[in-house]
């Protein structure tokens, strides 16, 4: 157990934003993390984190997967200071970072993700895991079950994926894995490409088109410098950025200030309900 103090880190904002799909409330103020085969618990109260793993084991694996050497104050810092709609959403997913997650489990969740919601992914995913997966005990004595590797997924095959609810995505997946067994797929090349090549490679695979590829070059590749566009994006950009969003001026980090848009836009709905019973009680105590 170790204690960390963050800045720029909000777990629940991190859980919410559509890039990470076993990360998982316990209770109030903690969330699990299920990555790279490891478990980890982490505690939130301001700035003050409690990790359930050791320094070396932080240093290890989770100082990267939080993204803790980039500094996300500076992005934000950044933003023009004309453009109103991308500060309110940098302010409102202030604690959003980009999990360096790895890169099979992201192409596979990614095709997952395809017409599809949140917590839709999220349990097609556990699903996947808890069929496919190794289980293993974490330090409270719990169990967890792992990502599944391209060869059980090969090896599971479409009468066990098939039972999963995945619907057409189970083709994507199948084809996906046998892509990386037979080395048609080489995940570690794709790792050394820069966006543009890892890119090109990800639209040649069958089942992905480019805003998986874009997802897979962000979340599973970290090349911040790609922007996804779905229906919240795509939306956003047509209301506030009918001349074009301004790329160039955040060349190499567009992808943080993507991730800020999509979660201000996915909470819409819960933020103006919010806003609409603040000036209700407001008007009533005027």
């Amino acid at each position: 157990m170790i204690h960390k103090n963050i800045k720029d880190l909000d777990l629940q904002q991190i859980a919410q934003s559509g890039q990470c799909f076993r990360m998982e409330r316990q209770n109030s103020s903690t969330f699990s993390i299920i990555a790279y085969g490891e478990y980890l618990e982490i505690t939130q109260h301001g700035e003050d984190y409690t990790l359930s793993c050791s320094e070396r084991e932080f240093q290890k694996l989770w100082r990267e997967y939080l993204d803790l050497d980039t500094d996300y104050g500076e992005i934000k810092n950044s933003i023009d200071t004309e453009d109103s709609y991308l500060i309110s959403a940098a302010n409102y997913g202030w604690g959003i970072r980009i999990l360096k997650q790895d890169l099979w489990e992201m192409i596979i969740t990614f095709l997952i993700s395809q017409n599809n919601n949140i917590p839709r992914i999220r349990n097609s995913v556990r699903r996947l895991c808890e069929a496919v997966g190794e289980k293993r005990d974490t330090k409270q004595g719990s169990a967890y079950f792992t990502f599944p590797s391209p060869e059980a997924v090969l090896e599971a095959g479409p009468e066990v994926l098939g039972s999963l609810g995945l619907g057409y995505r189970e083709k994507y997946i199948c084809r996906m894995a046998e892509s990386v067994v037979e080395g048609s797929l080489d995940l570690e090349k794709l790792k050394k490409a820069d966006y543009e090549s890892a890119h090109k490679e990800l639209m040649l695979q069958y089942g992905i088109g480019r805003k998986v590829a874009d997802c897979i070059c962000l979340f599973g590749l970290y090349h911040v410098e790609a922007f996804p566009v779905d229906t919240h994006i795509k939306k956003i950009l047509d209301l506030h950025y009918p001349e074009g969003f301004p790329y160039l001026r955040y060349q190499g980090y567009a992808g943080v200030l993507q991730q800020y848009m999509f979660y201000y836009d996915l909470n819409q709905e819960g933020r103006e309900k919010k806003e609409n019973t603040i000036s209700y009680k407001r008007g009533c105590t005027a």
